[in-house]
């Protein structure tokens, strides 16, 4: 199946969804999920496999075990990356969203990334990696503490970055025509790329946990 961009429906489908979270609502609709969201999702990640490797969509239902919030469907559809770093795609109601780099540090990759930050060499290609993604309209986001990490100083030249316990470069479209054709794998495609020198330098000074590696 080509990706041929994903229908209005299926952002239709997710606005129900978001007043009706419940089993009768995803039961009457299931088929467009299958339909307008699944099969879109699977088709875009096989057109960009060759160039950033295998996906992974999520499942729909939400892990409630744990969680006070009970509904028992995710009112966004998304999808990973790992073949060059970490690469996300979601739909929504709200539109399109794509992300890269690291969203959940291990405390091992936690002291990796600040020992990179810190670093004259590694920190300053990731200043200047951050500087063009922003300049170029991505966003930079993660957990970032309000106060600097201990046995760093106040006054570090980059203290901002140091602050992150995890970065991630984003890119959000809200609901526009261009969505439902291929325009929209054009979109993703193009960020992605824009991540690729943050995932690399991840890549490159952070990697992966620990545990995977003894794995």
């Amino acid at each position: 199946m080509k990706f041929a961009g994903f229908p209005e429906r299926a952002l239709v489908f997710y606005e129900g969804l978001e007043a009706d979270n419940s089993k009768p609502y995803w039961t009457d609709h299931k088929a467009v999920y299958e339909e307008c969201v699944r099969q879109p999702m699977e088709a875009l990640l096989a057109e960009l496999e060759a160039e950033f490797g295998a996906g992974t969509m999520f499942r729909p239902y939400r892990d409630v075990r744990f969680s006070k919030d009970k509904t028992p469907y995710k009112t966004a559809a998304g999808a990973i990356l790992r073949g060059e770093g970490m690469f996300y795609v979601q739909l929504s109601a709200e539109g399109l969203f794509v992300g890269g780099g690291i969203y959940h540090a291990a405390p091992d990759q936690l002291r990796r990334l600040r020992r990179a930050v810190a670093d004259d060499v590694q920190g300053a290609e990731l200043e200047r990696i951050v500087a063009v993604l922003r300049n170029a309209g991505y966003g930079i986001e993660g957990d970032v503490m309000k106060a600097m990490p201990r046995g760093y100083p106040a006054d570090h030249p980059r203290a901002e970055l140091l602050r992150h316990r995890s970065m991630a470069a984003w890119k959000r479209w809200e609901p526009r025509d261009w969505m439902h054709t291929r325009a929209a794998l054009a979109r993703v495609r193009t960020a992605w790329r824009a991540f690729r020198p943050l995932n690399g330098w991840m890549a490159a000074n952070v990697g992966e946990t620990e545990e995977a590696r003894r794995r």
